[in-house]
């Protein structure tokens, strides 16, 4: 279909780049109510302007549990493309020093995912949800199954819900490589056989054939990523949520001992905090991605010991270590295969463990 396409105003200046507004005048679906954002090149030849459509500009997106260290670094990276982004989060583990408050295209609403009403409110009017809340505590949903179950797995129903009432586009869903469990074959792959070991794990592969369900029933289109072990900046080493590479950087920043859960010869799959926004910024910008589940981890292999050796090479000393048993629901070997990553999105975790590590000691 051609457009007529209307100039909105005056040419305007958006981080140093010429962008102007245009209406499709005879759209049949929007009626001229979208607005096209464009780059505009200036001709050398003549005084006419080429155009380059910007994804992002005039896009809105609702993360929730924005606040915390994956949303706000997502958060960043969204901002920064142009997008107008609403936070629902409940502060629980979030922070506000994590947020870019002042920035008049970030909207924070404080709440939690368990309430529908808000969650229904806070979906109005975007193009596609981020779906980021949940109690990540793997011990938290053993201790407190039911409690946890309102934010893991009621929160994500409402999500769901919200994004069909709204008619919201797309929505990306935060799952996790718990679902697999204790698997002996690896790396595992997306059709892996699913062995949840705790109700968190329980709850994110609920959580999937919810998403199935909805695209199936509603035509809601959604990708799904389980998170391998994500680490990076504003990972709270304090919270009993946090991973193990923050808690283990911190006190050696410290110069306190650290205690390690079994032998330490369990293996995990980390990935920078900053590889993951890039591969959730590229999943909103493909319309056409829809009704997957993909592994985002790195296809690395790496024990716990010799994770506390990069860190104690990255500090430049050593760490006093103890041993205690193993926890309950604690995985002993996890690897992903992140072909279909490649295949879809087309982006790999790339950041090397000793750079990302390197980043967070505050020597």
């Amino acid at each position: 279909m051609r457009f007529v396409l209307t100039l909105l105003g005056e040419i305007t200046e958006y981080n140093s780049v010429m962008i102007a507004g245009f209406l499709p005048m005879n759209c049949q679906n929007c009626h001229g109510q979208e607005i096209i954002y464009t780059k505009l090149y200036k001709s050398n030849k003549c005084h006419c302007y080429f155009l380059e459509n910007i994804k992002g500009i005039g896009m809105r997106v609702l993360v929730t549990g924005g606040a915390g260290f994956i949303g706000s670094n997502l958060i960043d990276k969204l901002l920064g493309k142009g997008v107008f982004v609403r936070v629902l989060d409940d502060f629980s583990t979030g922070k506000h020093s994590n947020l870019p408050i002042k920035n008049t295209q970030l909207e924070v609403v404080e709440g939690s995912v368990a309430d529908a009403a808000l969650v229904d409110q806070c979906a109005e009017g975007v193009d596609a949800i981020v779906h980021l809340a949940a109690v990540a505590s793997v011990q938290a949903s053993v201790d407190e199954p039911v409690e946890t179950h309102k934010t893991n797995f009621d929160g994500t129903l409402n999500v769901l819900e919200a994004a069909r009432k709204n008619r919201v586009e797309r929505v990306i869903y935060a799952s996790s490589a718990a679902i697999y469990g204790d698997t002996e074959v690896l790396p595992v792959v997306e059709s892996t056989p699913k062995k949840p070991m705790t109700p968190y794990a329980a709850d994110k592969l609920a959580g999937e054939y919810y998403l199935d369900f909805y695209h199936r029933q509603f035509g809601l289109k959604y990708c799904a990523f389980r998170f391998f072990n994500i680490y990076g900046p504003r990972q709270d080493p304090n919270s009993p949520y946090s991973g193990v590479i923050s808690i283990f950087t911190s006190r050696i920043s410290q110069n306190k001992p650290i205690i390690i859960y079994g032998d330490g010869e369990q293996t995990r799959d980390f990935v920078f905090v900053k590889d993951l926004v890039k591969i959730l910024t590229a999943a909103i910008d493909k319309p056409d991605l829809s009704a997957h589940v993909v592994n985002v981890g790195s296809g690395r292999s790496t024990s716990l010991n010799e994770m506390i050796q990069a860190i104690e090479t990255a500090a430049g000393k050593s760490v006093e270590k103890s041993f205690s048993k193993a926890r309950a629901g604690d995985i002993r070997h996890s690897l992903s295969s992140p072909e279909t990553l490649k295949e879809l999105v087309g982006i790999l975790p790339d950041t090397p463990l000793s750079e990302g590590i390197t980043s967070l000691i505050d020597v």
